[in-house]
Formats: structure tokens, C-alpha cells, sequence
């Protein structure tokens, strides 16, 4: 945990494995996929614990309550460590989680490469002659 009580937002959002690289941290911040304290933050902002953090990643939402404070990436059982998210928003990701499951799953599927024959009687169709 860092002693200083000021780490970046897009570092502790990478040590807390929300996202592989601090880039990829910057670029969601930027894009406003991040918010702290419902404004939205620049990569370079301090955090502390107690902060407040809202954040959509992969069509999910987190919201997040800063408990501790890192600039070093460890383990996955740590970085749990640092945050803690209430019980509404894991409902509702949990919610969002089979919705996305279910659409995928109604979602038709090819049937791989045509074959020959198909592509030739598309080729005929397109050229106006079937």
C-alpha cells in the first residue's frame, strides 16, 4: 500500500487489475468511461481512500469504493483488497452479465464458408441472372 496517500487514477485502476496497462487505464478515463465522486477525472488525479469510483468496462458497471491505495500491481487476492463494491452494483452486473449471456445466445450463427456451388448460385444472384 502506498504511504504518501496519493496515488493517479489510472495507476491504481491498473493495480487494481481493472485494466492489463496504464494506457488502457488513460484511454477509459479520456473516453469518460470513468468517474470519481460523479465527475469525470483526468488520468493524472489523486485518489485517496473513501473516494468514490463509477466505471464501465466491457458493457458493465462497477461502482467502487477506494479502501486502500497502490501503485504496485500484485496478485488478484490483493488487488480485491483495494476497493470495495457494494451489493447493488454486483446484482446489477451480475443481471447485465446474463442478459448479455442470453442475447448472445439467440444470436444466429453461420454456417462457415459457402461452398462452391453456393458461391456460384450468390455470384449469379448478385449478377442479376438468377
Amino acid at each position: 500500500m502506498d504511504e504518501a496517500g496519493k496515488v493517479r487514477v489510472d495507476k491504481w485502476l491498473w493495480a487494481a487489475r481493472f485494466y492489463k496497462t496504464r494506457g488502457l487505464a488513460q484511454d477509459a478515463i479520456d473516453a469518460g468511461h470513468v468517474r470519481l465522486n460523479g465527475e469525470r477525472p483526468k488520468p493524472s488525479r489523486t485518489l485517496k481512500p473513501g473516494d468514490k469510483l463509477e466505471l464501465r468496462l466491457n458493457q458493465l458497471e462497477y461502482h467502487l469504493e477506494v479502501r486502500a491505495l497502490s501503485e504496485r500491481r500484485g496478485p488478484a487476492t490483493v488487488a480485491r483488497e483495494l476497493y470495495h463494491e457494494d451489493a447493488d452494483s454486483i446484482a446489477r452486473r451480475e443481471a447485465r452479465q446474463l442478459q448479455l449471456k442470453a442475447e448472445h445466445a439467440t444470436f444466429p450463427h453461420g454456417e462457415g464458408r459457402p461452398t462452391k456451388k453456393t458461391r456460384r448460385q450468390l455470384s449469379q444472384f448478385k449478377d442479376g441472372l438468377g
